[in-house]
């Protein structure tokens, strides 16, 4: 008994750190992040996207809390909002960016486009929810 009561403690560090952050909620609540677009091609959910699709990569950190696995993640296809300055746009989830914070959005050239132009090439404070 003596020697599982001494061993508990390290049980459970080993235990709660392979399982890892709890996924974000797909609730509406508003987030905010920056945003910034890329060119896309077949994504980490395994589809294929072209330049005018309404699509988005989420963060890396964000895409792996829903699930180790890139195609069937549970965040693939999965729908947001995105507001800059007064403009929308809505989006579907097919890729994670390795580069971005936890917030952040990598837009498609068109989805970008929405809400603002591309020479401007990263936005600040863009507010988003799932939908």
């Amino acid at each position: 008994m003596l020697f599982f009561t001494a061993l508990l403690p390290i049980i459970v560090m080993l235990f709660t750190a392979s399982v890892g952050a709890a996924p974000v909620s797909l609730d509406a609540r508003s987030n905010t992040g920056r945003a910034t677009f890329y060119t896309p091609g077949r994504g980490a959910c395994g589809w294929s996207s072209v330049s005018s699709d309404n699509i988005v990569a989420v963060s890396s950190k964000m895409f792996n809390s829903f699930g180790s696995q890139s195609n069937g993640n549970p965040v693939c296809g999965k729908k947001l909002r995105a507001t800059y300055d007064g403009r929308s746009v809505t989006v579907k989830v097919v890729d994670k960016c390795v580069g971005c914070g936890y917030y952040d959005l990598d837009f498609s050239p068109s989805a970008f486009s929405a809400l603002a132009s591309e020479d401007i090439g990263s936005l600040g404070g863009v507010k988003w929810y799932w939908v």
